[in-house]
């Protein structure tokens, strides 16, 4: 069973009720002082606390989606990473994304594609970077429907945080359910969601950087995924049919591939986003002594230096509860300063770093993003 399987919950949930119970019964037949009684005693007590203690570790990842499996709990996922491709070929099947699975939206009339859209697993290998990581995407209803046969659709690429899950954008973020719902609602157009992770080369923490040596994320993300996506899909193919949302992590790389490439997002939003390229354990040298690749990781260095980008940029906090709210109030009047470059703003009362506070956003954030798009 799964580390994020429901049957994994509720039966370790189940064994620590059960031990509980246990030890209240045994508890009046390990009082004496015996060896044998008081390790009785410590045995019963040390095990409840670790079944509490998994319970509620449990919970927490199938509600944030920190890690998708043992192996990712443990480091030792490896089913991912960075392909150099010296021959030309794109992968199996001859095609840089292959459909691997396809699943139901879970909303009303969702078993059916041309009511409820579809959820397709792909697996994608960058024609330029070698770069090989899983997505999902969602193809609204209006894609299946015979009205709309000819159409094509703008794209959103959707990122998480860092070390976050692709199927948390679904199962925890709700993004196919809510962007099928503001459609049915007048309140968006028809959008295909591209829902991926940031972490192209895990457990390695990219950033969003193309690694002197390394993985190119930057150049997967802005050349790569959106050219595959667009030649298997009904994209449009004007430079204004894509935009891109991140929440954390991925909420800087939303912005930072707006900024840096315009001409291909033509919106970014970042939800609790930070504007610096950190450096630390899960990132390791990202930038090799190359101090231009480090001034560029650096949004508002850029912004200062840089002639503005002609594209829409939101960003989001909350005056209670978010380490970035002064920062990112300092990166609005800055966006302002700079007349080429729009920029808009969610600001909560209160909300912490967490998927309660990015559900929160994540209508409105849809709804502006649509209205930034173009279908064509």
């Amino acid at each position: 069973m799964g580390l994020t399987s429901n049957k994994v919950l509720a039966l370790v949930v189940l064994l620590a009720v059960l031990l509980f119970i246990g030890t209240v019964w045994w508890w009046p037949r390990l009082a004496r002082r015996t060896w044998w009684s008081v390790s009785g005693r410590v045995g019963l007590l040390l095990a409840t606390q670790v079944l509490l203690f998994a319970s509620v570790g449990l919970s927490a990842n199938q509600a944030f989606g920190f890690y998708a499996s043992w192996a990712d709990l443990m480091g030792q996922e490896r089913g991912e990473g960075v392909v150099v491709d010296h021959n030309g070929a794109s992968g199996p099947g001859g095609g840089p994304l292959q459909v691997v699975d396809t699943e139901q939206v879970m909303v009303s009339g969702g078993a059916r594609p041309g009511t409820g859209g579809q959820i397709q697993k792909i697996d994608i290998v960058g024609r330029t970077t070698g770069i090989a990581t899983p997505a999902y995407v969602y193809l609204p209803p209006e894609y299946f429907q015979p009205q709309y046969r000819t159409r094509t659709f703008p794209a959103v690429t959707v990122l998480t945080g860092y070390p976050g899950t692709a199927r948390a954008l679904i199962k925890a973020l709700h993004f196919p359910q809510t962007a099928n719902r503001l459609v049915r609602e007048g309140r968006t157009q028809p959008m295909i969601l591209v829902m991926l992770r940031p972490t192209v080369a895990p457990p390695r923490d990219t950033e969003c950087v193309d690694i002197p040596g390394g993985p190119r994320t930057e150049s997967f993300f802005a050349k790569d995924l959106p050219e595959a996506v667009s030649d298997h899909y009904r994209v449009g193919r004007n430079p204004r049919s894509w935009g891109v949302i991140g929440d954390s992590t991925g909420g800087y790389c939303a912005l930072k591939l707006a900024v840096h490439h315009p001409g291909v997002y033509a919106a970014g939003a970042g939800l609790s986003p930070y504007y610096k390229a950190p450096i630390d354990r899960t990132t390791g040298d990202l930038f090799h002594g190359d101090k231009a690749l480090r001034n560029s990781a650096d949004l508002r260095w850029y912004l200062r230096n840089k002639p503005a980008p002609d594209t829409s940029l939101l960003v989001t906090s909350s005056r209670v509860g978010e380490s970035n709210y002064r920062a990112t109030l300092d990166f609005i009047d800055l966006v302002k300063s700079k007349g080429l470059t729009r920029i808009s703003s969610i600001i909560l009362d209160s909300g912490g770093h967490n998927f309660n506070t990015w559900r929160r956003e994540i209508p409105a954030t849809l709804q502006w993003i649509s209205g930034r798009l173009s279908d064509r």
